[in-house]
């Protein structure tokens, strides 16, 4: 097995006196403190960083020696899979401990984004879309089409979305790292205003993720290490599934590559999401979650918004989804998503998630995404006691 022993996580939001650099090593040099073990112990680091244009700093693998002296010299590799790009750090790391060729490895998410003016960021992560139909398409449009399919489908659901970015934004105020710690009230949520317009019919402007900077990072060890550090969470089970890019050669609302993902998840860790406490989940747009719940197994297609009425993924509720904020209202530093997500799952599961803590919380999903769910990363995390 391959288990988290420590880890740092910048502030999201627009860091403006911090460069690449400075979230890479202000992440990094946290986590290894973190897991005590110091940096001397780390064999490799795997960097998850989007880029695309986001910043000059495109080869930004070697910037981790700057964490610790001690790192000077060690394997270091930067991991792309667009917005999953974090997942895919993860998963290599973890992997490389599996194979016998690593130790202890260090595993840093970063995007630097909110410097370029949000034109310049929607055209670069568009390029995430399949180029020879969807160039052009930006992701909120992207999601539009989904939302746009549902809604045909199973009938107007803007009720519902409003509920998904009202409860994520009512988790944020218990997260000190997300980037917009702020309320807002389901009625806002769903009217379309000044300060609510639509950005791609119809999804609004509360439908959407944030444009942030930060960083985040874990310290992975394989068992024989474990008894070394001071707290250690179980990567009980992971599954990477991709599908194909365009979406015209999809049925959207089956969702088939994150549902598969979490299948695989749950049959390795040999559990059904009956048994999951908690989970992190990849809400881009509002219209993702809802898709995801049906994904995850919460309910039939085109019932999602049942688990939002019943309670079940609301703080308090059987299973409490994106207590962090989740993208919408925490952040969305692309490169850095999926690191984070494991981040504060690894705190949930071992009781050490402060005030946004699921009382009890044992053991916890990790669904992160790259495209329109073309790259799906799902990790089942298991508290241990060390």
């Amino acid at each position: 097995m391959v288990n988290i022993v420590g880890w740092g996580h910048t502030k999201f939001g627009k860091l403006t006196d911090m460069s690449l650099e400075d979230l890479i090593v202000s992440a990094g040099r946290e986590a290894i403190q973190d897991a005590g073990l110091g940096a001397e112990v780390i064999d490799g680091i795997w960097v998850g960083h989007f880029n695309a244009g986001l910043v000059a700093d495109g080869f930004p693998s070697s910037l981790a020696m700057s964490i610790d002296p001690a790192l000077r010299f060690k394997p270091s590799t930067r991991l792309e899979n667009a917005c999953a790009s974090g997942s895919a750090a993860v998963f290599a790391a973890r992997q490389a401990i599996l194979s016998g060729e690593c130790k202890a490895a260090l595993v840093i998410g970063v995007e630097k984004m909110t410097h370029l003016p949000t034109p310049e960021v929607a055209s670069a992560l568009g390029h995430a879309a399949y180029q020879k139909e969807e160039a052009g398409l930006s992701f909120p449009g992207v999601f539009a089409q989904f939302a746009q399919a549902y809604f045909q489908e199973y009938g107007d659901h803007t009720h519902a979305l409003a509920k998904i970015a009202a409860k994520n934004h009512g988790n944020s105020v218990n997260n000190p790292l997300a980037q917009l710690q702020k309320p807002m009230e389901e009625s806002f949520c769903a009217e379309v205003s000044d300060r609510n317009p639509i950005i791609a019919a119809p999804l609004k402007k509360t439908d959407c993720s944030l444009v942030s900077d930060g960083a985040a990072a874990l310290v992975l060890v394989a068992d024989d290490l474990v008894g070394d550090a001071q707290k250690a969470v179980r990567m009980r089970s992971v599954a990477q599934v991709n599908d194909v890019m365009p979406m015209s050669q999809r049925n959207v609302l089956a969702f088939e590559g994150p549902r598969r993902a979490m299948k695989q998840a749950y049959d390795k860790a040999g559990i059904t999401v009956n048994d999951l406490d908690v989970a992190e989940v990849h809400d881009c747009f509002t219209i993702a979650e809802l898709l995801i719940y049906e994904a995850m197994g919460l309910a039939d297609h085109g019932h999602g918004a049942d688990v939002l009425e019943g309670g079940m993924v609301h703080a308090g509720g059987k299973l409490p989804v994106n207590l962090s904020g989740g993208l919408k209202a925490k952040g969305h530093p692309v490169g850095a998503t999926g690191v984070s997500m494991h981040t504060l799952i690894a705190r949930q599961v071992i009781g050490q998630a402060d005030a946004m803590q699921h009382p009890g919380a044992e053991l916890g999903l990790v669904f992160n995404m790259g495209g329109s769910g073309v790259a799906n990363y799902a990790s089942v995390l298991e508290g241990l006691k060390v």
